[in-house]
C-alpha cells in the first residue's frame, strides 16, 4: 500500500487473527488489535507490528457488547482517526449435538458471531462508507458452507455471514467501498489442536491439497481484499479450504 490506511481487526490476539493483523502491519497500514481477553497477546502482537516498522495499538472490547464496542471505535479514531478497513474476525464455538444443545449454546455463539459482526460493522459503517478506501472483510468458514456434526449454532452463524456481506456489498456499493466474505477451511490453530487424531485423519482425507491451511494461508487473502488490487472485487466468499468441496 502507498497511502497509509487504518485497519481495526477483531479477535487479533491469536490464531488468524493475529496472522491478519500482522500481515496488515507488514503492508504498511495503523492496525487496531481487537481483543476480549488476551490482554498480553495483544500487547506481544502490536509489538510485534511496531518493530517490524509498523504503527498498531491494543483495542479491549468484548464484540458482543455493544457499548464496548463503542469505546473501542472511540479508542482508534483517537489513535489514528477514521477506520478504511474493518476486519470481523472474532468468533467463538460452544460445540454441542443439536439435541444437547441448550438456548444458552445456541445463543452465545450468535451474540459473539453474529452480534459482534453487527456490532463492529455498525460502528464503523460511516467511516468504511466515507473512506476513499473502504473495505469491509468478514472470516466465515467452510463449516458455513457445508456444515459440520455438533457445529449446528457456529455453522448458522459462519452461513449468516454469507448474506450479511453480500447485503452490505450492495447497501456499500455506490460509494466504492467493498464487502466480501473469506471462508477458511481446517486451520492450523489452537482449535483444531482440540480435535482428536481419528477425526483430523479423516478430515484430511476431503482436503484435495492433503494438508491443513497456515495462518499465513488465511491472512494473505485478507491482505489482497484489504488492498488496492481488489477494488473491483465486491460481495465474494472467497473459499480458502484446499480444495474442499462444498
Amino acid at each position: 500500500m502507498t497511502d497509509t490506511y487504518t485497519c481495526v481487526v477483531t479477535g487479533a490476539s491469536r490464531g488468524i487473527g493475529r496472522g491478519i493483523a500482522e500481515t496488515l502491519g507488514d503492508q504498511g497500514t495503523n492496525v487496531g488489535v481487537n481483543y476480549r481477553s488476551s490482554e498480553a497477546d495483544a500487547y506481544e502482537v502490536a509489538d510485534a507490528i511496531e518493530d517490524a516498522g509498523g504503527s498498531a495499538t491494543p483495542l479491549q472490547a468484548d464484540v458482543a457488547e455493544d457499548t464496548a464496542v463503542e469505546a473501542m471505535c472511540d479508542a482508534v479514531h483517537d489513535a489514528f482517526g477514521p477506520v478504511d478497513v474493518l476486519v470481523n474476525n472474532a468468533g467463538i464455538t460452544v460445540d454441542r449435538t443439536f439435541e444437547n444443545m441448550t438456548r444458552a449454546n445456541w445463543e452465545r455463539v450468535i451474540d459473539v458471531n453474529l452480534g459482534g459482526v453487527y456490532n463492529c460493522t455498525q460502528a464503523f459503517y460511516d467511516d468504511l462508507r466515507e473512506a476513499k478506501h473502504g473495505r469491509l472483510i468478514n472470516i466465515s468458514s467452510v463449516v458455513g458452507q457445508e456444515g459440520n456434526y455438533g457445529q449446528a449454532n457456529y455453522a448458522a452463524t459462519k452461513s449468516g455471514l454469507f448474506g450479511f456481506t453480500r447485503t452490505l456489498a450492495l447497501e456499500l456499493a455506490s460509494s466504492g467501498t467493498t464487502a466480501n466474505c473469506v471462508a477458511p477451511g481446517f486451520v492450523k490453530t489452537d482449535m483444531l489442536c482440540d480435535v482428536p487424531d481419528d477425526v483430523l485423519e479423516k478430515i484430511l482425507q476431503r482436503i484435495p491439497l492433503d494438508r491443513f491451511a497456515e495462518v499465513d494461508d488465511v491472512a494473505g487473502i485478507v491482505g489482497f481484499l484489504a488492498g488496492k488490487e481488489s477494488a473491483y472485487m465486491t460481495g465474494q466468499i472467497l473459499g480458502v479450504n484446499g480444495g474442499m468441496e462444498w
